[in-house]
């Protein structure tokens, strides 16, 4: 079997894009697996397909695959790549454009700098939404994880997420406490895990640990997830710089009521063919 393929990546986070407009995908999750192993693959943090729209007010569709071949209800680099991926293909419109994410409509613009802006909905702090394992909504639960107590917000961004703050990002145990939060009780589907630093009102650090593949360079529904716990909180303003290891996204969210937008950009890697 040969199948075309584009490598992209939104600041280190990479994805495999296979264009489905006219046929499924047919790979089943061992396929996935193998075309995700870095060494006897390709390679990827995420697979996404783009895909017919099933709604007309949505232009196109896009499907969202972990390495480990489980699936993935929103991607926020992953949205900036298939934007930019149907940009290139010449499809995707001007303005705002609607999309059909796992989890429902998001909304694109490709802006003149060739970044990425992205309506990713209202956050979600409902523990049903996530689902996260709790009697109520709190700014702040505590889970028990290798016999001790973890303080940590939670919230959806059509998947879920635990943020923790950490006084030191690049000591903070991302590869210890992020797959024990990830299979924690309290999360019955497991959750991505992000650590975040405050530096101001207006910036932070953050790494995370994505249900499904590990540390990963960047985690752009994860950086939506930080600033929305953050702001919930009161802690951060309303328009953040958010600095990952693979760089950096700004994210603007004025609260409850309103939709949290991203902005960063959108890389192309490389073009291949995939033999197996």
């Amino acid at each position: 079997m040969a199948l075309e393929f584009s490598k992209m990546h939104g600041i280190g986070n990479d994805f495999v894009i296979i264009d489905c407009r006219n046929a499924p995908l047919t790979l089943d999750t061992d396929a996935i697996r193998r075309l995700g192993d870095r060494h006897f693959g390709v390679g990827f943090d995420q697979l996404l397909t783009i895909e017919p729209a099933t709604e007309e007010s949505c232009a196109y569709a896009y499907g969202i695959w972990n390495a480990d071949g489980s699936r993935s209800g929103q991607c926020g680099n992953g949205v900036r790549c298939v934007a930019a991926w149907l940009a290139r293909e010449g499809v995707l419109g001007s303005g705002l454009v609607s999309l059909m994410s796992p989890s429902g409509p998001v909304r694109v613009e490709r802006l003149a700098d060739a970044r990425v802006r992205v309506d990713m909905g209202e956050p979600r702090f409902e523990p049903a939404a996530l689902p996260l394992d709790a009697p109520r909504e709190r700014d702040r639960y505590s889970i028990d994880v290798l016999g001790r107590s973890i303080e940590i917000g939670a919230v959806s961004m059509g998947n879920p997420h635990a943020v923790l703050e950490v006084p030191d990002i690049a000591a903070a145990p991302v590869r210890v406490l992020g797959p024990q939060i990830e299979h924690a009780s309290a999360f019955p589907r497991g959750c991505n895990v992000g650590f975040a630093r405050i530096l101001s009102e207006s910036e932070i650090e953050l790494r995370v640990w994505e249900r499904g593949v590990g540390e990963t360079l960047a985690c752009g529904s994860g950086a939506c997830a930080a600033v929305a716990v953050l702001r919930q909180r009161d802690q951060i303003g309303d328009e953040v710089v958010v600095r990952l290891p693979g760089g950096v996204l700004e994210i603007q969210w004025q609260g409850r009521g309103h939709s949290l937008w991203m902005t960063g950009p959108a890389t192309f890697a490389f073009e291949g063919v995939w033999h197996e």
